[in-house]
């Protein structure tokens, strides 16, 4: 098989499937965008509080992650009911272990959440 040329063009291109992606998950995925208004709370809430450049890190690696991991969760329901449209003991097993992947990547990012925002709060709360 004959190798294709490097075009800068052409990988600009492919993005589109990349927001194609993302236009699937926010309409149809109820789940991505609860996670969606979240992030945009948790957003605001950042610039009210004048979070640190390290505490944005943090922020916006955490919600990045739960929404790649809701990304991946979709991609393997979306595969394992194309590959099993009937109810598959095995099947429900993998879509949980992907779910239960969405749940642990949420609670780390609250944890990261409280970490930040607690003292922020906390202050608030006690003026």
């Amino acid at each position: 098989m004959r190798e294709k040329k490097f075009s800068l063009r052409n990988r600009l291109y492919s993005f589109r499937f990349a927001f194609n992606g993302l236009k699937v998950l926010f309409l149809e995925e109820h789940n991505s965008r609860i996670h969606l208004v979240i992030a945009l709370v948790v957003i605001m809430a950042g610039f009210l509080c004048k979070i640190t450049n390290y505490e944005w890190l943090a922020i916006l690696l955490s919600l990045g992650l739960v929404i790649s991991l809701e990304i991946v969760n979709t991609a393997l329901e979306k595969i394992a009911d194309f590959i099993s449209p009937e109810y598959d003991l095995r099947i429900k097993v993998i879509k949980d272990l992907a779910a239960a992947g969405v749940m642990v990547g949420a609670f780390a990012a609250v944890g990261v959440g409280l970490v930040v925002f607690g003292p922020h709060i906390l202050e608030i709360l006690s003026v």
